[in-house]
């Protein structure tokens, strides 16, 4: 089956992530594999798609797979499929084979707990379901988050400049939280949940501030004009996305990846809340430890504050 030169480059155009960081993350470690081509996923072009479904679903039979069976698996060329390859951080097809099967000799047997909820599922079903994918998300996210990425975010945000954090929908709960983490230690922030909020705050930004958005698709136009004005302004941009070649993350001075699952009844959007606030949670941390002793005191302080407020 042959198929365009346009069809089979996989990735976005524009991205300023690109896909060679989460291609050397790819490359780098066999168990961040899957994780790494699922947030793809969603930018790449049809024929590297059909892919990397494959890969995701099923990454031993595609290790035991040569390129011409797999070839004839994903309905694409063998040229698409080095393509892919190369875009995953590989040299070839062959590496990428062997980094699947290193992988999937680490993982245990595919589990029933991987399958969605179903209208049959006992009560004790869903909570074993929903915990083991939520426990996947949170590892996956761990393999997904780049110290570089992540020291460089703490950095800005430890600035003296004015910080707004936007999020709309599941997402603005998780820009909430960070915001109330962040005043909590005594760094001065705002949270916007709806798009004009968050506009109107973004162009008054310049040099020095932070604007943070949290898009699980990286493509909500709540948060990308908003996101687009900042960095025009000369503040400092900051996006926790699921998806690393999202139009939000090629608009983002540093990118922070998280890995929701999508679930039977919780899209992708919601699924990935957890995720998202881990990295929320690994952003904290690390402002708190790097303002240790502002932080500390200010701690002490509000919880006294809370203390003194309780009732008995």
């Amino acid at each position: 089956m042959q198929e365009s030169e346009q069809e089979d480059a996989p990735g976005a155009a524009g991205s300023g992530s690109g896909t060679g960081r989460a291609a050397g993350d790819a490359g780098r470690s066999g168990d961040a594999l899957t994780a790494t081509v699922r947030g793809l996923l969603p930018s790449l072009t049809p024929a590297a798609a059909r892919i990397a479904s494959l890969i995701v679903e099923d990454p031993a039979r595609v290790a035991r797979s040569t390129i011409s069976e797999l070839s004839a698996l994903a309905g694409t060329s063998e040229s698409s499929i080095v393509r892919t390859a190369r875009a995953l951080g590989f040299s070839g097809y062959p590496e990428l084979r062997l980094a699947l099967a290193a992988s999937a000799a680490r993982q245990a047997p595919r589990s029933t707990l991987t399958s969605g909820i179903t209208p049959e599922d006992s009560a004790a079903e869903v909570i074993a379901k929903l915990v083991h994918t939520e426990s996947q998300a949170v590892l996956e996210t761990a393999t997904q988050l780049d110290p570089e990425q992540l020291a460089g975010a703490v950095a800005a945000v430890c600035g003296g400049g004015q910080l707004h954090i936007a999020g709309v929908g599941a997402s603005g709960l998780v820009a909430q939280d960070l915001q109330q983490k962040l005043a909590r230690i005594g760094r001065p922030c705002h949270a916007h949940g709806d798009s004009q909020s968050a506009l109107t705050s973004a162009v008054l930004l310049g040099a020095g501030d932070v604007f943070l958005a949290v898009s699980h698709s990286g493509e909500s136009r709540d948060v990308l004009e908003p996101l687009r004005r900042a960095s025009a302004g000369g503040a400092g941009t900051v996006v926790i996305t699921n998806h690393p070649l999202s139009t939000a993350a090629g608009l983002a001075d540093f990118v922070l990846v998280s890995a929701g699952r999508e679930t039977t009844f919780r899209p992708g959007a919601m699924a990935s809340r957890i995720s998202q606030l881990v990295v929320v949670d690994c952003l904290f941390v690390c402002v708190a430890q790097r303002t240790f002793d502002t932080s500390s005191r200010a701690l002490r302080v509000t919880h006294a504050a809370l203390e003194g407020d309780r009732i008995g």
